[in-house]
C-alpha cells in the first residue's frame, strides 16, 4: 500500500499544514487583541465637537467646547453626527491598518474583517473608499 517514503512525505505535509494553521491562528489572535484596543478620536472642523469611538464604533466620549453655546442646538447636533461618522470612518482605516499588519488586508480573512467592520460602522456604505 504505502512504503516508508510515502508515509514520511505524508507526515511532512501534515506537519507543514499544522505549522501554517498554528501561524494563522497566532496572527488571528494578535489581530483580535489589536482590534479590541483600538479607539479613534476626531474633532469637528470648527474644533467645537470631539468624539471618541471604540473599535465597535460605539461613542465612548463626547467633548463639547463652550463655543457650542453660541449656536443653535440643531447645528451642534448635526456636527456631533458628522463628527461621529468621521470617527467611525477613521476606525475603519485603523482596522484596515491593523489587519494589513497581521493577517494581510488582501487575504480572504483580512477582506472579510474589513468588510464586516465597514458594514457595521457605516451601514449605508458612505465613507468607505
Amino acid at each position: 500500500m504505502f512504503d516508508g517514503r510515502e508515509l514520511r512525505e505524508a507526515q511532512r505535509l501534515i506537519d507543514e499544514w499544522r505549522s501554517v494553521i498554528e501561524e494563522r491562528a497566532g496572527l488571528a489572535r494578535a489581530l483580535s487583541i489589536r482590534l479590541a484596543r483600538l479607539s479613534e478620536t476626531v474633532r469637528s472642523p470648527d474644533g467645537l465637537v470631539a468624539v471618541t469611538v471604540s473599535a465597535g464604533g460605539d461613542l465612548i466620549a463626547l467633548d463639547l467646547a463652550e463655543g457650542v453655546r453660541q449656536r443653535p442646538a440643531a447645528v451642534t447636533a448635526r456636527e456631533i453626527v458628522a463628527t461621529l461618522r468621521a470617527a467611525r470612518t477613521a476606525m475603519i482605516a485603523s482596522v484596515t491598518a491593523a489587519t494589513a499588519a497581521t493577517v494581510g488586508a488582501d487575504s480572504a480573512t483580512g477582506r472579510a474583517i474589513i468588510e464586516t467592520y465597514a458594514a457595521r460602522l457605516l451601514p449605508d456604505g458612505r465613507g468607505r473608499g
